[in-house]
């Protein structure tokens, strides 16, 4: 896993000697020092005395030397790696054409300059580029590995139940045969390292921190109007305050008739209901489904803090949430909130952009957020001790059809490419995009950041058959509580889950055709 057969040498080493730059005679004078030039790591520079008019004496000349931000990568003779002018492509569905866009702030251009080095450096190009649609990608991606082809690929494949089938299916490259990929390296997501790991064979990579998901948005001028002050809520959130019962106290506080008419005017909550339930659950270390150390999963519907959460958030929206008007869209939460009709609502946090955010362009049908509105994790539960961000991030992986050659050559480009950028490593690109959605600093500074930090696997999501609204969370009422219907469909979901863990189900004895798969959960 390590790179043993490889030497890091600074870039500076390529270029021509270190200049000197000679100290001149008197005070002031002294004729012009030589132009300096990138130095070697390693360089001496001539001792040059000082003239006699300086007192005679000898002192230790000034030099200037520029080092390179840099590193060069080399092969076990000192060679600098020279991929033979490939063209990697990561392939997802969302990059466009694979231009650059122009940079807007200094990392960026950071990040360019950095790209053309390297790719100059060792003799290949990379960009990332929309080649299938959403819907597409797993069906391509099994087509090319199984086909395969001439391109050098990376692949951008989202979560879900094809994600594994494909990894347990052999369609992945072992990168862990990978000499130039070190996945104890910070960069990588151990979140994704651990989902793509089956018997210490590593299948997928995420170079990048994790996507920050949901959370909860928060009008600024009704908590005022209750008496709340907006940014008290990043101080609760830093400070560990952020709870359930905080939520639900400011909740009580917002819950009014201000006008004594015997109306309630000003709601807390308006919001999809099934966001709000899932991110209670995690918020309170509770999953739909668990995942055992030996890569099966399990059913976690029915442990105590999955119970809990989904309790409280119905209690929570069954008191505190705006009901929608007669004949709404089935979407109106998001026209509620953006007009202000209530205080909170739990979402995903690109929606800042998507609707709320000061870039809005009016193009959809959600008219642009009047209000000023921050956003803040989901309040943590009894059962939690930090804040969660439940990730639904794409993972990238290699097609098994090609070498072991040309997989090394990709991954090393892509180990490349998804590099921190050189004197920017405490700086994230993803992270600093998120400034032009939100309308305050706070809501990146203390929480996209938090949650790119906190991430925890959403297994539900890579069992396949799993539908939460039709088999759950719109079933609740006040004749069937969540355990009642945990209950109701464990067999169910046990089917779902036997299925992914490539567990035979029991058939009854026939002479006949065996049944498929699909026959056989049911």
């Amino acid at each position: 896993m390590k790179r043993k057969e490889m030497t890091k040498v600074m870039a500076a080493a390529l270029a021509a000697t270190m200049a000197i730059s000679m100290v001149g005679c008197g005070g002031n004078g002294g004729g012009e020092g030589s132009s300096s030039a990138p130095a070697p790591e390693s360089s001496s520079a001539e001792n040059t005395p000082s003239s006699e008019a300086a007192g005679g004496e000898e002192s230790t000349p000034s030099t200037e030397e520029e080092v390179s931000k840099y590193t060069v990568r080399t092969d076990e003779n000192g060679n600098v790696y020279d991929l033979g002018g490939i063209e990697v492509i990561v392939r997802d569905w969302f990059s466009g054409d694979g231009t650059p866009s122009e940079p807007k702030n200094a990392l960026e251009e950071a990040r360019q300059e950095y790209l053309d080095w390297i790719q100059e450096t060792y003799n290949f190009t990379i960009k990332s580029m929309t080649i299938s649609g959403w819907g597409d990608v797993h069906t391509d991606f099994v087509n090319y590995a199984t086909s395969g082809g001439d391109e050098y690929y990376v692949f951008a494949l989202w979560n879900g139940a094809e994600l594994i089938q494909e990894m347990k299916n052999g369609l992945m490259y072992d990168l862990s045969t990978l000499d130039c990929l070190d996945f104890s390296e910070d960069k990588w997501l151990d979140t994704t390292t651990q989902l793509m790991t089956i018997d210490g064979k590593i299948y997928g990579m995420r170079g990048d921190v994790s996507e920050p998901r949901g959370g909860m948005f928060f009008n600024k001028r009704l908590l005022r109007e209750a008496g709340i002050e907006p940014n008290d809520l990043y101080t609760y959130q830093e400070n560990m305050e952020w709870t359930w019962d905080k939520f639900e106290e400011l909740c009580e506080q917002i819950y009014a008739d201000t006008d004594n008419d015997g109306t309630i005017d000003r709601w807390p909550i308006m919001t999809f209901n099934d966001p709000f339930y899932t991110q209670a659950v995690f918020s309170n270390n509770g999953s739909y489904i668990g995942k055992n150390p030996d890569g099966t999963f399990y059913n976690n519907l029915e442990s105590n803090e999955t119970l809990d959460a989904l309790n409280w958030a119905r209690e929570m929206l069954t008191k505190y949430r705006k009901p929608d008007p007669e004949g709404a869209e089935w979407d109106y939460c998001y026209t509620g909130f953006i007009n202000g009709e209530a205080a909170f609502m739990a979402d995903e946090a690109y929606n800042a952009g998507a609707y709320v955010g000061p870039d809005y362009d009016g193009s959809a049908k959600f008219s642009r957020m009047q209000d000023d509105f921050g956003f803040v994790c989901f309040p943590m539960g009894p059962a939690a001790s930090d804040y969660t961000n439940a990730e639904n991030n794409n993972q990238y992986v290699i097609p098994a059809c090609y070498d072991a050659d040309k997989a090394w050559k990709i991954a090393f480009a892509y180990d490349l490419y998804t590099e921190p950028v050189p004197g920017h490593e405490d700086e994230n690109v993803m992270i600093n995009g998120y400034y032009s959605s939100f309308r305050d600093e706070e809501s990146v500074k203390y929480t996209i950041t938090r949650l790119t930090q906190n991430s925890c696997v959403a297994y539900h999501t890579y069992v396949g058959g799993i539908d939460l609204g039709n088999e759950l969370l719109w079933k609740f009422s006040d004749e069937n509580t969540p355990a009642q219907q945990a209950e109701a469909i464990r067999n169910t979901w046990q089917s779902y889950i036997d299925k992914a863990n490539g567990v035979a189900t029991e058939e009854e004895p026939s002479t006949e055709e065996e049944p498929s798969t699909e026959e056989a959960a049911e």
